[in-house]
């Protein structure tokens, strides 16, 4: 699908799922901001894309600094003009047990990952919003994690769970600015990041019905979807992109019998 003429900022963009929305986006065509806490980071997606022909910029943010979210969504509209599409992704994780975490653990996740979609989404909402011919796409990035209980996940399922209510309620404001809001949940993603032992990796794929764990590529074609022309009636969704995890019940292979 073509997004040509569209000007995209995607939050931690420098790596990991950020970065496969990054390239996915810019592959069709839009002109993307890639932000990121790490500058270095932002500076070699931007490079990266620029070099396959396409257009990008980095620009250094931290999510949870109102005044640069404001002044990031303020830059990429004076760089590359008026703001269509703002993909929420930035967030940290965390794998504590809740009666082991401390108060500031807990806060700096929830600060990171919730505040930091707020923050986002508040700001490129309000540009959209001001535009002529208001209109826009918003995807917040999501996680199984905040539909589901799991041990450790007391502050990360809490962000990601409230993240997929932040997602509601702004679809449900920015309608009339012909605003679609909707939020992407991944299921397990191998990243440079992912830590995920044997037996969690066996927990994961006996729940799920395609037997692989997805890649950034996975995330960003359903990002990619949804900011996309041929969405034009889908708003307040969470899309699980999770190889059927959410949906699946018992998982066995019935050649072993009952």
């Amino acid at each position: 699908m073509s997004l040509a003429g569209q000007v995209a900022l995607v939050t931690g963009g420098g790596s990991g799922i950020g970065e496969g929305i990054a390239l996915r986006l810019a592959r069709d065509g839009a002109a993307v901001v890639v932000a990121d806490v790490n500058a270095v980071a932002a500076a070699r997606v931007a490079d990266a894309i620029t070099a396959a022909g396409g257009t990008a910029a980095p620009q250094p943010m931290d999510v949870t600094d109102e005044a640069q979210v404001d002044a990031a969504v303020a830059e990429a509209e004076r760089r590359f003009g008026r703001l269509r599409i703002a993909v929420c992704n930035a967030g940290i994780t965390d794998r504590v047990p809740a009666l082991e975490m401390s108060l500031a653990a807990f806060e700096r996740v929830l600060r990171v990952n919730l505040v930091g979609c707020f923050l986002t989404a508040r700001a490129a909402g309000r540009a959209m919003s001001a535009a002529p011919g208001a209109g826009g796409r918003i995807v917040t990035i999501s996680s199984v994690s905040g539909q589901f209980g799991g041990t450790g996940r007391a502050a990360y399922g809490a962000s990601k769970g409230g993240i997929e209510m932040l997602t509601r309620v702004l679809a449900a404001e920015l309608a009339p600015a012909g605003i679609l809001v909707n939020g992407v949940a991944p299921g397990p993603v191998q990243v440079a990041r992912t830590a995920h032992g044997p037996r969690q990796r066996a927990a994961f794929l006996d729940r799920m019905a395609v037997k692989r764990y997805g890649t950034p590529a996975d995330v960003a074609a359903a990002v990619a979807f949804l900011c996309g022309g041929d969405n034009g009636f889908v708003t307040g969704q969470i899309l699980n992109v999770d190889g059927g995890f959410a949906s699946s019940g018992v998982m066995y292979d019935p050649a072993e019998g009952a």
